[in-house]
């Protein structure tokens, strides 16, 4: 039902990112970039780890670590006080379900264009292949997004008006880093990334502290 799709409480997550950049947007919030990797889970936004600070200091330190990362890299984590509101969220099945709609019309299209599909990949260092790089998964929800905005533009076109919505964030629960103890179903780095695309629903960013003796 439609007036269950709408996410409108304030949540916290957390980013992993450099020092500079934790500064920059608790002090001047309107210096967001979003990422537009081919490669995004969650397809193109503003990422943030739903109320995982441990996730987000994890991901900064192992950037720290890789080669491409600027000697200058200090890691740190900023806080996100957010809203999912009209939310793509893959731990629904009524969002799970319009995947492979839009995955089908996507092949389609790739067919008919002569070009060939990307693929999820595993990247060499990876032992529990989790496959990292997710140009498909990436590729299929860019896809929808893209053609929720034609059919929107296309409404206001001809009535002047649209009931059609444009996703404000999308949402996905991810297992991945092996087993968390031999035997195990839960995995090491299990975590929600939430992907926020209409950047009105970051309330704000704060640096988080730490806590005290109670």
């Amino acid at each position: 039902m439609d007036i269950y799709h709408s996410r409108p409480n304030l949540i916290i997550g957390f980013r992993g990112c450099d020092l500079k950049v934790r500064n920059e947007l608790v002090n001047k919030p309107d210096t967001i970039k979003i990422s537009e990797k081919s490669f995004d889970w969650l397809g193109h936004g503003f990422y943030v780890w739903e109320n995982n600070f441990d996730r987000a200091l994890s991901w900064a330190n192992q950037k720290k670590k890789r080669k491409d990362t600027p000697k200058d890299f200090h890691p740190s984590v900023v806080g996100v006080l957010y809203q999912l509101d009209y939310c793509l969220d893959f731990t629904d099945s009524h969002f799970i379900n319009l995947l492979p709609v839009y995955y089908i019309l996507f092949k389609a299209d790739m067919q008919n264009a002569g070009s060939p599909l990307p693929t999820n990949n595993d990247i060499i260092a990876d032992v529990h292949k989790d496959r990292v790089l997710r140009e498909l998964d990436c590729a299929v929800i860019e896809y929808m997004h893209n053609k929720i905005d034609e059919a929107q533009k296309a409404d206001v076109q001809d009535k002047g008006y649209s009931d059609i919505r444009r996703f404000d964030t999308v949402r996905g629960i991810f297992t991945e880093g092996g087993p968390a103890f031999e035997g195990a179903g839960i995995q090491a780095k299990n975590h929600i990334q939430i992907c926020i695309k209409n950047l009105n629903c970051i309330k704000g960013f704060f640096i988080p502290r730490k806590a005290v003796a109670f």
